[in-house]
């Protein structure tokens, strides 16, 4: 089955509380991992740092908006062990070293890299040293970029796999990259997942067809909330119905059908499949013709409507009305 991840993001605005209730709802979905992001502003940012999007007039500056992201060690653990309550995984992406010392502090399964980090081998080291596995985002990486930074884990021993992810906020049909999934299956020959920023159902619906083995979209309670991914998030009645979705495609995954027995329909063929009737009154004598023909339910009731060519040019031994069964006794 897929493994499902609900990114809060920053969708928390910097509420603990808020960030509580994304994970009382979410858990609710279905999904199996609730991940948040790990900001230490001045481990990670500086005034230099530009707004991605400038959505925040409480601001003054990019590193000031991750400071107001900010939880501290004893809040993180706080936000940890409600996940394990309600039985999702706390899965959370860091963006310094020492984000990792604390989410090691805490205690966390794998960690999640987005793809802005693809290029940081600092960060790859510090994580390779904790011998845990990583999910790597590629979306503002080339192969040349994922080719280095895959070749850096496998070499220190790195579980590692790859989402294709397309860094546009909303991402549009064109360029949601599906193809690149079993592209990066081919190239790489790991788990292959999709870290989607379309806030709609069926693009990770199309992934998990396609063999999305790992998918991870936005979460919000309201898209018309504040906050710079908002807009390219999922709702959580939204993440509701995906779960509910993904897990009826993989039913079918688990069932396939053996197209080369129809044995299961008998009874149903017989009533859909037809024998073959006359159109209009006929006349003993009558040589039968194409245009002569219609086919009738159920099956059985004449010659079969598959069998007409041997019927068309046959001589009528009797005479028929509009839309009579045609049988064998009806023919010479």
């Amino acid at each position: 089955m897929a493994f499902i991840i609900a990114e809060v993001g920053q969708a928390h605005e910097g509420s603990l509380g808020m960030a509580l209730s994304y994970i009382d709802a979410l858990a609710e979905t279905g999904v199996d991992a609730v991940k948040f992001q790990v900001h230490i502003a001045e481990a990670e940012s500086s005034i230099h740092e530009p707004f991605r999007v400038k959505f925040s007039y409480q601001d003054s500056s990019r590193l000031e908006y991750w400071k107001r992201m900010e939880f501290d060690k004893n809040e993180w653990l706080l936000l940890k062990n409600r996940c394990d309550e309600k039985g999702v995984e706390f899965l959370a992406s860091p963006f310094s070293n020492a984000a990792v010392d604390l989410l090691e502090d805490i205690g966390v399964k794998r960690y999640k890299l987005g793809s802005g980090e693809v290029t940081n081998f600092l960060l790859l080291e510090k994580i390779a040293r904790t011998g845990k596995p990583v999910i790597l985002s590629s979306g503002m990486s080339s192969y040349t970029e994922l080719d280095d930074a895959t070749e850096f884990l496998k070499k220190r021993g790195v579980e590692y796999s790859l989402l294709q992810c397309t860094t546009a906020y909303p991402t549009r049909p064109e360029n949601y990259g599906l193809n690149v999934i079993r592209e990066l299956k081919d190239r790489y020959g790991v788990k292959i997942g999709f870290s989607d920023h379309s806030a709609k159902i069926e693009t990770c619906l199309a992934a998990r067809a396609l063999g999305a083995e790992i998918l991870e979209f936005h979460s919000v309670f309201d898209r018309r909330s504040f906050g710079p991914d908002a807009e390219s998030s999922l709702e959580i009645d939204e993440v509701a119905q995906l779960v509910e979705r993904i897990r009826n495609i993989e039913t079918a995954f688990r069932n396939p059908v053996d197209k080369s027995s129809n044995t299961v329909f008998g009874e149903v063929k017989s009533i859909f499949e037809k024998s073959l009737a006359v159109n209009k009154d006929l006349k003993k004598g009558h040589i039968l013709a194409f245009e002569d023909l219609e086919g009738k339910k159920p099956k059985g009731y004449g010659i079969d409507a598959a069998d007409f060519g041997q019927v068309v040019g046959r001589e009528l031994t009797r005479s028929v009305r509009k839309f009579d069964f045609l049988t064998k006794n009806d023919i010479k």
